[in-house]
């Protein structure tokens, strides 16, 4: 998780250098927390979690992100949802959580305290995409990712430190075989996806933009055929319902989900 922030960090390093004169000092500590809430910590969780946890199951439950942004948005950001976002996010978690169970190596026996973590790293993602899209509107997407990233990449290089992968012989073939993985994940895992995320999330607002985590299992379907695995109806009918989905939420808005203000 470290070298995948700190990867992301270095490639990003010149943009970050020249954008970081360019965002205005009282929302640095914003620019901060979106790569904290968003990249960062949700990476470690993920790792210590997926120790555990299958990662089927780790699929349906980050597929929670989108139900994490309505309800930051609601707790945190006083917004307003319109109800056929919420019908059409419904839909679409039941269509991903049946393409996970569909698989035929499908298993639900995982520890619950790492559940916890994963669920944890998407309700981070859904109070960020409302940060993010509140307070950075007015900052281009990649500037935002390529400071945050800079920034995060400091504690990142902290934890690397202190749990002794500095200790190891860096030209192991494993040791270089698993930094250079991390690296391409942090890379276009985390680099690239972040600016392409917030331009989404720009154009398209926070929650179709959330929605992107419905396409998980749709991307690991078609690496299936890719490989020769077989493909079911079950499978397809799973996909259709996270597209009735998806086009439930672009759906003109005919009333909204009141929210009590406190």
């Amino acid at each position: 998780a470290s070298i995948r922030i700190i990867s992301a960090g270095i490639v990003l390093l010149p943009v970050a250098i020249t954008s970081i004169r360019l965002i205005p000092k009282k929302l640095m500590f914003t620019v901060f927390m979106s790569g904290a809430l968003g990249s960062l910590i949700p990476a470690y969780l993920f790792c210590v979690a997926e120790e555990q946890v299958d990662s089927a199951l780790a699929g349906v439950l980050n597929s929670l992100t989108p139900i994490f942004v309505i309800v930051s948005a609601a707790m945190f950001f006083n917004s307003r949802i319109a109800a056929n976002k919420v019908v059409g996010i419904l839909i679409a978690l039941f269509g991903s959580v049946l393409l996970f169970l569909f698989q035929p190596d499908f298993s639900s026996n995982s520890n619950v305290i790492h559940i916890s973590y994963i669920i944890l790293a998407t309700a981070l993602y859904g109070y960020n995409v409302n940060m993010v899209h509140k307070h950075l509107k007015q900052i281009p997407s990649i500037r935002i990712a390529a400071v945050a990233m800079l920034l995060n990449a400091i504690p990142a290089f902290v934890v690397l430190f202190l749990t002794g992968y500095f200790n190891q012989d860096l030209f192991n073939k494993t040791v270089l075989i698993s930094t250079g993985y991390s690296a391409i994940l942090g890379i276009f895992g985390t680099a690239v996806a972040t600016i392409l995320f917030y331009m989404l999330l720009k154009r398209a607002g926070s929650i179709f933009a959330s929605m992107v985590t419905y396409g998980i299992p749709i991307v690991a379907i078609f690496w299936g055929i890719v490989y020769g695995e077989e493909v079911g109806w079950k499978q397809v009918l799973g996909m259709a319902i996270i597209l009735v989905g998806v086009y439930v939420v672009n759906k003109k808005a005919s009333h909204t989900v009141p929210v009590i203000n406190e």
